[in-house]
């Protein structure tokens, strides 16, 4: 029987960062995938901020921002012309390396992301498939079916379900997966094009009750089409071809559509599993939660759960208490039904039916959201909620103390001066310290003495703008959240932090 640490199930986003990140720390995994070969079509495509900046980590974030397209605008079209434009170039800088909104569809990414695991050693496995697993106390016994080897028994120390809203893991593991489906047919097109929207921004349609999109991809007039399809042409499912939902781009928007390179439809849900683990079974990605395509959120937020996760097992294969293990549930779970709540009512109100819904959507909505947003304040709290900068674990039990404004469980503000960036160190994937000021003796002769990093930045002003404490001790997971603020800056805050033992460097 073949053994490892990790059994991965699935190998899109979210399964091939959680196997990459758990081999650059260490763990032995395999990761099986029951398609023959990666996807050649996607519908995910933001890159959002704060997976650029956790991805710094696996030396990613260059090459996903060489790769992908800035996307600096959002333009919203009502009666066959452009209303708004919201201008979100500026919205993100000074709070982020990775200021603006980034397209990078999913398959490209896919691509990436294989080629790097490859380089480390680790192949997906191809045409394998999970048939279900038995969790045996200390380990876990998985039974795998083999395209054109038979069916395997593999032993592991934990298995993580990345296996897509249709999960073996989830249907093993027992876990209710409540929600419901949206009434409309969704439709994807990647297509070769020219107009007035073909121009590097995302425009979207407001008229009538259908929500239409179109998003830049990186290449000379690439783009994606995203809408969804009503009435009788709804209920034609599969048979439907590109021609028949396109008039919508072609006399709205003014698109002329040169090549249609792919064109698929499908259903949406808006559903969250009721546990993302159950012993030595975990949920991630699409077999944990799923909703509607409202902020690009889908794909980063599985990547957020593997990020999340990973240090976690690797932590525990290596005798950290089973309660860290409990921590991803807690921090993940309440992040996903807040989400799916959240993108259920802006989708709802995107297309709402009736007389008033298309006025407030097409006259009023541009409006409104032009006013707001020219307040360079709502304009960065937007950026900061979509681009996933907002994400905290305040109530983690991993959290404990504040300092400054900066709370534990909070993204670790990013600042830069005099060319120094707090966000250098955080490359590795450890617990570390930061002091802001000066560090005190014992706590640097404490950190000394336990190999724990710390690192000292000379005070200056744009920290305390930040919202940082001077002098004050900021633990940062291996993630980069903050584990522990304390103001007073004292080796014994962190030594009784410690105790709860939630570290294993």
């Amino acid at each position: 029987m073949k053994t490892c640490d990790v059994l991965v199930v699935g190998a899109g986003p979210t399964g091939l960062v959680l196997a990459l990140w758990l081999t650059k720390l260490g763990a032995r995994v395999r990761i099986i995938d029951k398609t023959a070969e990666p996807g050649t079509t996607s519908r995910a495509l933001a890159i959002q901020a704060r997976t650029l900046e956790l991805y710094r980590q696996l030396d990613l974030a260059d090459a996903v921002v060489a790769r992908s397209h800035k996307v600096p605008a959002v333009n919203l079209w009502a009666c066959g012309k452009r209303e708004t434009r919201l201008d979100f170039e500026q919205a993100g800088v000074g709070v982020t390396p990775y200021p603006n909104l980034r397209i990078f569809p999913q398959d490209e990414h896919e691509r990436l992301l294989v080629d790097r695991l490859q380089a480390i050693g680790v192949s997906v496995e191809r045409r394998t498939e999970l048939v279900g697993y038995s969790d045996e106390g200390g380990r876990v016994v998985a039974e795998l079916r083999h395209a054109d080897k038979g069916d395997e028994r593999c032993e592991a120390v934990y298995i993580a379900g990345c296996d897509g809203a249709r999960s073996q893991v989830r249907e093993t593991m027992g876990a209710g997966f409540p929600g419901g489906t949206y009434n409309q047919l969704f439709y994807v097109a990647d297509v070769v094009a020219s107009g007035p929207p073909i121009d590097g921004e995302l425009h979207v349609d407001l008229d009538e009750a259908d929500f239409l999109a179109i998003f830049p991809l990186a290449g000379q007039r690439r783009a994606r089409l995203i809408g969804t399809v009503r009435g009788e042409r709804a209920e034609r499912g599969d048979e439907l071809r590109f021609e028949d939902v396109s008039d919508r781009a072609i006399k709205n928007l003014k698109v002329t559509v040169e090549k249609t390179n792919w064109f698929s439809t499908y259903h949406v849900h808006h559903r969250v599993a009721q546990r993302f683990r159950a012993g030595r079974a975990f949920l991630l990605g699409d077999a944990a939660h799923i909703h509607g395509p409202a902020g690009g959120q889908g794909m980063n937020t599985g990547i957020g759960d593997a990020i999340n996760l990973a240090w976690k097992l690797k932590a525990a294969l290596d005798g950290a208490p089973d309660v860290l293990l409990d921590s991803y549930e807690t921090e993940r779970i309440a992040f996903a039904r807040r989400l799916v709540k959240t993108t259920d009512q802006a989708f709802t109100v995107a297309t709402a039916d009736g007389e008033f819904a298309n006025l407030v959507r097409a006259w009023l909505a541009p409006i409104v959201l032009e006013a707001a947003l020219s307040f360079e304040a709502v304009r960065g709290f937007a950026f900061r909620t979509v681009s996933q900068i907002n994400v905290n674990y305040r109530a983690s039990p991993l959290s404990q103390g504040r300092a400054g404004h900066v709370h534990a469980g909070d993204r670790m503000p990013w600042v830069v001066v005099d060319s120094v960036d707090n966000y250098d160190a955080l490359t590795q994937t450890v617990w570390q310290a930061q002091v802001y000021g000066e560090a005190r003796p014992e706590l640097v002769a404490w950190c000394a003495d336990q190999k724990l990093p710390l690192q000292t930045f000379a005070w200056a002003s744009p920290y305390a703008r930040a919202g940082l404490a001077q002098n004050a001790l900021y633990l940062l997971r291996p993630d980069t959240y903050v584990g522990l603020a304390d103001e007073s800056g004292s080796a014994e805050a962190l030594r009784s932090y410690l105790r709860k033992g939630p570290i294993s460097n």
